[in-house]
């Protein structure tokens, strides 16, 4: 089972979105938040895998509550739920360290592939979102092709290879099958990646992949 903590100031979008959950049977919703205080001390309470944060809520909002949720309950994996899909609701909720970006006017379908793939170790952002990620870092890109080559310089071999089917989308465990290797060993790999290029999640990892032609 996939534990899942849904939060989200309107009971009724908390309800519609538990009835969305309701249809797979691998997924549980664990708790339920009003607002992103007591989402942060419900994370650290029941320990779910991933926690659905609105962005919009009283008392804390959903970036801060997702800021905090990477501190003390690194565990959780967090996705971002909302109406609005402005760019800055997007850099900042991928900069704290979001594994995911989902609109609440997207496809139901999206909610769920969304919640598995974080939970699997992934990123995932919804396609409209996705469009958003590709053309701000459209800009510019020669010069972030060179300094994303020069940043995945002092990467080995193997980690170069792991960084190149993190950027095409994969999971930990899609990586290990990929490689012949054990699924610890692939996240060994992630983490050291991450710190290596000085960045907090796969999505950045991703873009740098990208920037530097690792993936097409």
């Amino acid at each position: 089972m996939i534990r899942v903590l849904l939060a989200d100031d309107e009971a009724m979008i908390r309800a519609g979105v538990k009835a969305i959950l309701a249809s797979d049977p691998s997924l549980e919703v664990v708790a339920e938040a009003g607002d992103g205080r007591q989402a942060v001390d419900l994370a650290i309470s029941h320990h779910p895998d991933v926690a659905l944060l609105d962005i919009r809520m009283p008392r804390l909002d959903g970036l801060g509550a997702a800021s905090e949720m990477r501190r003390v309950a690194p565990g959780t994996a967090v996705v971002m739920l909302t109406t609005f899909g402005e760019d800055d609701y997007i850099a900042k909720a991928l900069d704290i360290g979001a594994s995911g970006f989902l609109l609440k006017s997207g496809d139901p379908r999206e909610l769920i592939a969304g919640i598995h793939a974080v939970a699997d170790g992934a990123a995932y952002l919804s396609p409209r979102v996705a469009q958003r990620v590709i053309a701000h870092f459209a800009g510019g890109r020669m010069t972030k092709g060179a300094q994303a080559r020069d940043r995945i310089g002092p990467l080995t071999d193997r980690e170069r290879e792991v960084l190149a089917l993190l950027g095409a989308g994969m999971s930990n465990g899609e990586i290990a099958r990929e490689l012949h290797i054990v699924e610890g060993t692939v996240k060994a790999y992630v983490s050291a990646i991450l710190t290596r290029l000085g960045v907090r999640n796969r999505v950045q990892a991703a873009i740098i992949a990208h920037e530097a032609g690792l993936v097409a």
